[in-house]
């Protein structure tokens, strides 16, 4: 069969983290008989979730496509993130999409980042079908859940027409779903919907010339650099010649201004110089499962990936013809942390890692730019100033960078404020937390102390307590460790952007003063077995340290300059007795999230391979004293 626009669909599911949008692609994957029988993928879960912090972590981070047939119908289909941090991943990715696949939990119902997508989603038009996934658990509220999703679509919608939604029923974990909470033993009611109830793509197939706008991009060791996105108009072929259009922002803008530009629709249209490459078409690409399959030719409205012009990148367009235009570029929102990263400068570096200059981390930042286009990146000193969503955002890129062999160190997560009609606003997030009846006032404290404003509350049908906060970002530095501990790790909390506010006084996070090591060396457990008196120690034994580490938290709001190295004297035993076997408290591992969360304006960390060091700006104790003192 002949493939055209009409037996195209090209959907993105969308949805809040853990609501089973990659569960739901594993289904459609394995049951479009896109894999033998015999493949090892027919007996994996989370195909699509490729990286390695992605199955640690259990989100999914990047977008990613793929491909399935069905009844003579090519669907193109968009996973992504639903974390908040990584919305630029969504925001991109949805100009591909001609509809959308809304997952919701049958218990959670929308979590703020449903209402999120959602309204991306509609504000670029897209029709959306919704699914209420799990509804095999023991709490589900199918009625009320369905309830507070004609809520939001009446809250979000920007058209009448989009009020008129699908609604179907799944379990994605056993690959069932229905019209009715009554489930099939299959998902064809999810494929029927996507052939009829997502419109094919709205696109300019028969013109003369052709429009790609590149959303991602992909390399490999084999062809290089992958342009990939959704042809809007006419035809594609291999060995095609072309032109890559680029939008100029104006000369005369700063970096600050351009980080700070309007949010408004994912696609901009405004009049700006345009840059123009030549380039060619090395080979073409279609879309099949987890994998592309080289075709001579594609036509307006499937989602190709091209080689060969590795000078596009995301927001650019390739097109042809003597006078080629170029499409609205994406726009993203702005970032709203960012933080210090710079070659590592403590008295342990050039030890564990393979890239530890500047040039070299500069080199890698740039890279991350191409594909990862939230991020925003600024001289800072001997290092960089890298801005982004959240702090989820900025870990991941710190421990992806980690693992490659990258040793640098960063500084604490700061606020991106803004200057909005000459006052210096900073941004504000919705936060929802759920949590059981008797941590209700410990969540109560620390959102007191953080000065957030309780907006709502009430019991969910699971007895669970459910509150929605408005808080600075500022003060969202921290909260999820906190909570977790406070609530012994049940908490369930997620944040999404909701706007500015005129800064009302900073908010300063409260902690207690560090361990700090006053000698190098490597400590020994008889120098640990004293200091854990002092404070909780972050460092086993036998690991070596350097004057003016961090080694541990103090029981007291100051800091305390303490010897970890030294070592028993040999003469002062007296009887054996008398040297009993020393006890240590079972030392505290701090994630990279926690370490970043620990740090003070004072203070860094220090990232290799191997190793997660905390220290002070200032070695020098009597230096940092004298620092302190005139600060």
């Amino acid at each position: 069969m002949t493939l055209n626009k009409d037996l195209i669909r090209n959907v993105a599911i969308i949805a809040h983290v853990d609501h089973g949008k990659t569960t739901l692609v594993d289904g459609l994957l394995k049951q479009s008989h896109t894999f033998r029988d015999n493949q090892a993928e027919m007996s994996q879960t989370l195909i699509m979730d490729s990286m390695d912090q992605e199955h640690e972590r259990g989100i999914t981070i990047t977008a990613k496509q793929t491909c399935v047939y069905y009844n003579g119908y090519k669907i193109n289909i968009i996973d992504t993130p639903g974390h908040a941090d990584f919305s630029g991943e969504v925001e991109r990715t949805l100009n591909m999409a001609d509809g959308v696949l809304l997952i919701v939990d049958a218990q959670e119902g929308p979590m703020p980042q449903t209402k999120f997508v959602l309204s991306k989603a509609l504000s670029l038009g897209l029709k959306p079908v919704v699914v209420i996934n799990k509804i095999d658990k023991p709490a589900a509220r199918i009625e009320e859940v369905l309830s507070e999703v004609e809520s939001l679509f009446l809250e979000l919608a920007t058209d009448e027409s989009q009020l008129f939604y699908p609604v179907y029923y799944a379990i994605a974990r056993e690959g069932r779903a229905g019209k009715t909470p009554e489930l099939d033993n299959d998902l064809h009611v999810i494929f029927e919907s996507i052939i009829n109830d997502i419109p094919a793509p709205s696109v300019d197939a028969d013109a003369e010339s052709a429009q790609l706008l590149v959303a991602a991009l992909a390399a490999d060791n084999y062809l290089g650099k992958y342009a990939i996105g959704k042809i809007f108009r006419g035809k594609l072929k291999k060995g095609q010649s072309v032109k890559v259009l680029r939008r100029q922002e104006s000369s005369t803008r700063s970096v600050s201004e351009s980080g700070s530009r309007r949010n408004s629709d994912t696609l901009v249209d405004e009049p700006v110089e345009l840059s123009v490459t030549p380039a060619k078409i090395d080979r073409l690409f279609s879309y099949r499962g987890l994998g592309k399959e080289e075709v001579p030719e594609a036509i307006a409205g499937d989602i190709v990936a091209i080689s060969g012009i590795g000078e596009a990148n995301i927001g650019d367009t390739i097109a042809t013809g003597d006078n080629p235009e170029a499409l609205p570029s994406i726009e993203l929102e702005a970032p709203t942390l960012s933080i210090y990263i710079g070659p590592n400068t403590s008295p342990l570096k050039g030890r564990e890692g393979e890239f530890t200059t500047s040039r070299q981390i500069a080199e890698r930042l740039e890279r991350e730019l191409e594909t990862n286009i939230a991020l925003k990146i600024q001289p800072d000193g001997l290092g960089y100033k890298v801005s982004g969503r959240g702090e989820l955002h900025l870990s991941v890129l710190i421990e992806t960078m980690r693992r490659e062999g990258y040793e640098l160190e960063a500084g604490r997560p700061e606020v991106v404020y803004k200057d909005i009609d000459g006052v210096k606003s900073e941004p504000i997030e919705s936060l929802t937390i759920e949590v059981e009846p008797e941590f209700v006032g410990a969540v109560s404290q620390e959102l007191g102390i953080r000065r957030a404003e309780l907006k709502s509350q009430d019991i969910t049908s699971s007895g669970a307590t459910r509150f929605v906060y408005e808080i600075s970002t500022a003060a969202l530095i921290g909260l999820r460790n906190n909570l977790l501990t406070a609530t012994k790790g049940t908490v369930i909390m997620s944040s999404i952007p909701s706007g500015y506010r005129p800064v009302d006084g900073h908010y300063r996070p409260e902690r207690n003063g560090a361990l700090i090591a006053s000698e190098a060396g490597v400590s020994t457990a008889y120098a640990l077995d004293n200091a854990q008196a002092r404070g909780v120690l972050y460092i086993p034994p036998q690991v070596p340290v350097y004057q003016g580490m961090i080694v541990g938290l103090s029981n007291k709001k100051d800091d305390l300059d303490i010897n970890v190295c030294r070592e028993k004297q040999l003469t002062n035993m007296r009887t054996h007795a008398s040297d009993g076997a020393i006890q240590l408290t079972p030392y505290t591992q701090l994630s990279l999230e926690q370490c970043l969360d620990f740090l003070l304006d004072d203070e860094l960390l220090e990232v290799t391979p191997k190793s997660l060091r905390l220290r002070k700006r200032q070695l020098d104790p009597i230096k940092r004293k004298r620092e302190n003192r005139d600060n």
